[in-house]
């Protein structure tokens, strides 16, 4: 049986035009099920719905009807096969043109169809970037260390003046118009000087006092107050005890005490390794963006506005669902902030941008390095997003592949491994020019992985087909 037969012609402006030839007697398939679904319309005497035969729906509705739903139904289905066969990576809907086969016979349609541009790069290997050094400096940790310390802190009484971060043992009355308010009222109340924790003024009142001192005064009672914010409100404290804060002094039976480790030189070993890990997966970070940011400008081409265009509404899909966590609106946020919406819209614009140019770029280096995303990667990558979704993997691969995505996850993994390769080769220094391992130990999280865990978990859960 004479089978679909397809080509492809490239027209300017990143366009093709994909031919499709369909033999009569594969359309024919078509025209059966158009028929098929007519007779579940068409009510004939004697034939329950869907059951009248197709010679007799030919005979009552003549065959043109039939035809021209079997094109309506069948030509996205044909147009898609094609795309597939023929490997295009469109990015916009097509424009079809039947050119035969309306009436009769083979059937033969044109499709004009925008795609995706592809580039080749030279010069993208040693990008020189500069990031932070992650190491860790005595001084960060010796403030580390000294936090751990005021964790361990003991209170002792104190008969000097209260100062910031000495603590009042106070009985605390708030009272608007002789009226106790009872979140405002304690006994035996242990009051950190400085905290802001209830009113500005208590701190201020607080300071330089001693046991036994009372003090009143009035306070507007901040935002964090709700319903009573803004409210004038009459306070009267007495001061029953003061104390100070000790910190323990640093010493192996400390470090023992308060750690698995049974010196200080160890603990500081252990909080300066932990800083670097740190530093090292936020170095990774800014490594990654400024390698991307680096690797956009060698795309000099004239951006499709489809692909800016799609880019500019997820990026306002993204802000507008962060915003909404928060209880707050696009509009509500510029009002906030400030910001015209023409500016606004403007930094969404430049920022897309720039992601389009990097994305053509990913795919560039990836097809130069023959770079991409094993089965077993993708399986792994179903699993976790299956994982964080709660759902079983293959429940999230059916959904996937329903929405026409998984290709996309796959894609996704391909660029990420081209990010990483990326940065591997790169020229990666620090601020004073000294070349930096952004390596971690092995099993340790990564920047690379977090970051495509989470742009695969929101690929699951809000991203459509594209056409």
């Amino acid at each position: 049986m004479p089978t679909v037969s397809t080509s492809v012609e490239e027209l300017p402006e990143n366009k093709v035009k994909l031919h499709v030839s369909i033999p009569a007697s594969e359309f024919e398939r078509a025209i059966d099920a158009a028929f098929r679904k007519l007779a579940a319309e068409v009510k004939i005497p004697g034939f329950r719905p869907g059951k009248a035969p197709r010679r007799l729906l030919e005979a009552r509705l003549g065959t043109d009807i039939a035809r021209d739903q079997a094109l309506r139904d069948s030509l996205p289905g044909y147009y898609a096969d094609a795309v597939r066969s023929e490997d295009l990576d469109t990015i916009a809907p097509p424009e079809i043109d039947i050119t035969a086969g309306e009436d009769s016979g083979d059937v033969e349609f044109d499709a004009v169809v925008e795609v995706r541009p592809v580039v080749e790069l030279e010069d993208y290997r040693g990008l020189r970037v500069e990031v932070p050094s992650p190491a860790a400096t005595d001084e960060i940790v010796d403030q580390q260390l000294d936090a751990l310390r005021e964790r361990f802190a003991d209170l002792e009484d104190s008969s000097r003046p209260l100062s910031e971060g000495d603590y009042a043992q106070i009985d605390i009355k708030g009272y608007v118009h002789e009226e106790s308010i009872d979140a405002l009222t304690a006994t035996d109340y242990l009051y950190e000087v400085g905290s802001g924790l209830l009113v500005s003024k208590l701190d201020e009142e607080l300071a330089g006092k001693r046991p036994g001192d009372i003090l009143k005064f009035n306070d507007t009672l901040p935002e964090r107050f709700g319903d009573r914010a803004g409210e004038d409100v009459g306070f009267q404290v007495l001061v029953k005890e003061t104390k100070r804060k000790v910190s323990p002094e640093v010493s192996d039976e400390w470090a023992s005490e308060v750690s698995e480790f049974d010196t200080v030189d160890e603990l500081r070993a252990d909080i300066r390794k932990r800083l670097e890990l740190v530093n090292t997966v936020q170095a990774q970070v800014a490594a990654r963006e400024k390698v991307l940011d680096a690797l956009a400008d060698l795309v000099t081409i004239d951006l499709s506005d489809v692909l800016v265009q799609r880019e500019m509404e997820q990026r306002l899909h993204d802000i507008a669902h962060r915003l909404e966590g928060q209880g707050v609106t696009i509009q509500q946020y510029l009002a906030a902030t400030g910001t015209e919406e023409q500016a606004f819209v403007q930094e969404v614009r430049e920022s897309a941008e720039r992601a389009v140019r990097a994305d053509l770029a990913l795919r560039a280096v990836a097809a130069q390095e023959n770079i991409a995303a094993t089965d077993d990667e993708l399986d792994d990558e179903v699993a976790r997003l299956a994982e964080r979704l709660e759902e079983k993997p293959k429940k999230v691969r059916r959904d996937l592949e329903r929405r026409g995505i998984l290709e996309a996850v796959r894609s996704d993994i391909a660029k990420g491994k081209t990010a990483r390769f990326l940065v591997d080769h790169a020229q990666v220094v620090d601020e004073a020019g000294n070349p930096l391992d952004l390596k971690v130990p092995e099993g340790e999280p990564t920047a690379f992985d977090e970051e495509a865990s989470e742009d695969q978990s929101s690929k699951a859960q809000t991203e459509e087909p594209q056409a």
